[in-house]
């Protein structure tokens, strides 16, 4: 017998076709990369799943500077769940949807009523429990390889964040704390003030 997560075979190729067709208990999200299914929530023993609060504060914090700047601009910005379909092909056969953090596209053609078509312009992710090393590093060279722009990785365990330009094949990083204030380069100045992103509530 093969093995599954949940229903879904491991050694299965799945196609965004497939992923949109799935029948998945509440709580449960899953991203495909290359064909390959990824769990990145799981119902717990009450039917539920949900990030930690202090996650939902730095996203929601993030999301409300970015969203902030954008407004009478072209790009849009959307936080998770929000699919993106990296390599999107009209024909559904692509093999890969994450659900990024944040996700900024500034290009209308690739704003589908379903979700994001090809690479975004930026994409955040925040650290947890669920989010190891081996996925990170796997996402880092997915995003690099798709063509976003700027990639930012933020610790809420230690307040930090990496950011991570991709221009031309290099790689430009750069790493700040709460204390900082950090720029989106791809816009000319747009500057996040870390110190509120990580603020904890009373």
């Amino acid at each position: 017998m093969a093995d599954t997560i949940g229903n879904l075979a491991l050694d299965k190729y799945y196609t965004y076709a497939d992923y949109k067709g799935w029948k998945l208990a509440e709580g449960e999200r899953y991203e495909l990369i290359y064909g390959k299914a990824y769990c990145i929530s799981k119902p717990d023993a009450f039917g539920m799943s949900a990030p930690s609060a202090y996650h939902q504060l730095i996203l929601g914090e993030l999301h409300r500077q970015i969203a902030t700047y954008l407004i009478g601009r072209p790009c849009k910005v959307f936080p998770a769940p929000y699919d993106v379909r990296l390599f999107y092909e009209e024909d559904e056969n692509d093999g890969t949807v994450v659900q990024p953090d944040i996700t900024i596209i500034c290009d209308p053609k690739k704003r589908g009523p379903e979700g994001g078509r090809g690479a975004p312009d930026f994409i955040a992710e925040i650290l947890s429990p669920s989010n190891t090393a081996i996925e990170m590093e796997r996402k880092f060279q997915l995003y690099r390889e798709a063509g976003v722009r700027e990639y930012w990785v933020i610790n809420p365990e230690h307040k930090a964040l990496s950011v991570y330009n991709f221009k031309d094949g290099a790689i430009f990083p750069s790493t700040y704390r709460s204390a900082d204030t950090a720029k989106i380069s791809i816009f000319p100045d747009l500057e996040i003030k870390l110190e509120s992103v990580f603020a904890e509530s009373d």
